[in-house]
């Protein structure tokens, strides 16, 4: 258990995965602007990294696929992370793959973020990013492909320690990091609003606060 702004909570740290469009960053940054806890954005790390190496152009408004980077580096910032939840509290980590790097940690609250209209997320995009359609659906769905095809062959053995040895998701499953079973909690932000979203995360930590939802988002 930890608190937050002198309250006891259920959770000491948090975990928000989920795939572009869904609003795990928008859940992340309001979490922290409500907990007042650290909020790391994985997606804006790697892609900070990959501009200053040069491997992705800094204007392009969208976010790179994970094959611009090294399987090493990979892991080096994934096992940070892991790291991060077992040793420390109060953070939150916004990630495709940190609420994977939690199983089997004690005390966060792994929660996945999806959408289940996909053009919405393909507005959103849109949107966020000022992209066309066709930016945004390339940016969604063929780094959804590329992604997972690369993390399936570097996690493949921790999947099968974390998830298949542990009765989590069966065997003859292929591997996909965002089945729900993984999740202690799986939010629809098709059918939630953006606050309802909030408090649904906030009542399973234990927040008993009153929140400016205007201040937040």
């Amino acid at each position: 258990m930890t608190t937050s702004k002198k309250q006891p909570l259920n959770f000491r740290n948090i975990t928000i995965s989920g795939l572009p469009g869904a609003g795990s960053s928008t859940l992340g940054k309001a979490l922290a602007e409500v907990l007042d806890w650290e909020y790391f954005s994985g997606g804006d790390f790697m892609r900070a990294y990959a501009i200053e190496r040069g491997l992705f152009d800094a204007n392009n408004k969208a976010h790179h696929d994970a094959t611009v980077y090294s399987q090493d580096f990979d892991r080096q910032v994934d096992y940070g992370m892991r790291e991060t939840l077992e040793k420390k509290s109060g953070k939150i980590l916004e990630s495709w793959l940190s609420s994977f790097m939690a199983q089997g940690i004690l005390g966060s609250l792994k929660i996945l973020v999806f959408c289940s209209a996909d053009d919405i997320r393909v507005d959103r995009i849109i949107n966020r990013d000022d992209l066309t359609v066709t930016q945004a659906k390339k940016h969604i769905f063929e780094r959804e492909i590329k992604n997972n095809s690369k993390w399936v062959k570097v996690y493949k053995n921790e999947w099968k320690k974390w998830v298949v040895d542990k009765g989590i998701v069966a065997k003859s499953k292929p591997i996909w990091f965002w089945y729900p079973e993984m999740y202690d909690l799986k939010i629809d932000t098709y059918k939630s609003s953006k606050e309802q979203t909030l408090e649904i995360v906030l009542n399973r930590l234990g927040y008993k606060g009153k929140v400016n939802y205007k201040k937040v988002f």
